[in-house]
């Protein structure tokens, strides 16, 4: 990748991370960058928008019943 194709990705992703945080999103750069590249790949923004409020919804369900450890 050029200078200024990988500084123009950078600046993009830059923008959508402050995007997420104003929207208060919960999703980091690196997950942000993985679901960039897929929708580029064609996949359907608003499948990969249900996939992750699945997963969330799983981990939290999960997370939730999980025993304590006493420590």
């Amino acid at each position: 990748m050029d200078p200024d194709a990988a500084r123009t990705a950078r600046e993009s992703l830059d923008l959508v991370f402050h995007m997420s945080n104003v929207l208060d999103t919960g999703l980091d750069r690196h997950t942000l960058s993985v679901l960039i590249a897929l929708c580029d790949l064609g996949l359907d923004p608003e499948a990969l928008a249900a996939v992750v409020k699945e997963l969330r919804r799983e981990l939290q369900t999960s997370s939730s019943t999980a025993p304590s450890s006493l420590s």
